[in-house]
């Protein structure tokens, strides 16, 4: 074990992180958990925020997950940065921070899988095959290590988000998944730990991608067909950035359907693809007295 300061714990084994918050010695205390995969920013520490708020006590994991990424991918490339991690986690509040390597988080391998279903095979997962799978199998071993009472994710990844909460529901795990808004930049980029990626003048092309979104929520509000909406928000991105559109979808959410009069809540969401850089975003739109407005986050 690691002691930055008398305020944070870093942690880097299995062992002394389960013997460190097991369940039966906890009495009355309530773990907070927020799983990352570190290069820190103000939306990661707004989980830490929400989990400070309603724990006594918050963890952090810092994991840069092999298994999620594919051939080709930026794994080796993602950005790290550990000491200024650490500060920016000690400064933010976190109790325990854990740390591990690949070789203890995957030491072996079975050849056991966790196989996502329809939701993983639309946006994100349309163009990367396996990479639900991925996320599903670190998600779970950091449950089962941690075993928190509550986990907090970020809405900027709103498949992973949905995938997650249709795991913990259909597999009853314990812990109880609390959605967080997304954190943007004064242009109303989302932050994103690859946005350093990107050139100064993609940076600026990037602002495009929020913009497009809230044209296609006013669109919706006003009563245009989904197909229209996905159109003009692609012509926005085009005419506006330098990107390769990934893909521009409007389904339901959670579920990643075709939307129908009878959606509760829809999700309208993009990937562009920079020279280096893959950015996604999204809104998430609900219905009250029948016609659809953007979550309090996203006004």
């Amino acid at each position: 074990m690691y002691v930055d300061s008398p305020d944070i714990e870093v942690i880097e084994t299995i062992q002394e992180l389960q013997k460190k918050l097991n369940r039966n010695e906890r009495k009355n205390t309530t773990v907070g958990f927020v799983p990352t995969m570190g290069y820190l920013h103000e939306g990661h520490l707004s989980l830490v925020k929400h989990a400070k708020e309603q724990n006594d006590i918050v963890v952090m994991s810092i994991f840069v997950n092999p298994a999620q990424f594919g051939p080709g991918e930026d794994f080796e490339s993602y950005p790290r940065d550990r000491e200024r991690d650490i500060r920016l986690a000690n400064e933010a509040g976190v109790d325990i921070l854990f740390i591990p390597t690949v070789d203890e988080m995957y030491p072996a391998d079975g050849g056991v899988r966790i196989l996502p279903a329809k939701q993983a095979h639309e946006l994100c997962g349309a163009s990367r095959p396996g990479h639900f799978d991925g996320v599903l199998k670190v998600v779970l071993k950091l449950f089962n290590i941690v075993d928190p009472d509550r986990s907090y994710f970020g809405m900027k990844d709103a498949q992973q988000l949905a995938i997650i909460e249709t795991f913990v529901r259909d597999f009853n795990l314990r812990t109880v998944i609390v959605r967080v808004p997304i954190v943007r930049e004064e242009d109303g980029l989302a932050k994103s730990s690859r946005n350093v990626n990107l050139t100064p003048s993609e940076r600026t092309e990037a602002a495009s991608i929020y913009r497009a979104l809230q044209i296609g929520s006013e669109m919706f509000a006003a009563g245009e067909i989904p197909e229209a909406i996905k159109q003009r928000v692609s012509d926005f991105i085009v005419s506006n950035s330098s990107g390769m559109i990934d893909y521009v979808e409007f389904l339901t959410y959670p579920g990643l359907d075709p939307v129908t009069d009878g959606a509760q809540e829809v999700i309208l969401a993009c990937a562009v693809k920079f020279s280096s850089t893959r950015l996604i975003d999204n809104i998430i739109m609900s219905t009250k007295d029948g016609t659809y407005v953007p979550n309090d986050d996203e006004q």
